[in-house]
């Protein structure tokens, strides 16, 4: 589970990259930022979702 987190952030972070990269050269800042922005968006749910995942599994070894 682990690593396939992390090859998920490496290729959201790469497609962001290159769409960032595309978008600028194109003149089209505004849009550039919101792809990055919703890149981190995406990456942060991403990194919750495995802290609640985590947090569920604290909470049954422990029976609460």
């Amino acid at each position: 589970m682990g690593i396939d987190l992390i090859f998920r952030i490496a290729a959201i972070g790469i497609l962001v990259s290159v769409l960032n990269a595309v978008l600028n050269k194109s003149g089209r800042d505004e849009q550039a930022m919101m792809t990055t922005l919703a890149g981190l968006i995406v990456v942060l749910l991403l990194v919750v979702k495995e802290i609640v995942n985590l947090f569920n599994t604290i909470k049954t070894m422990f029976n609460f």
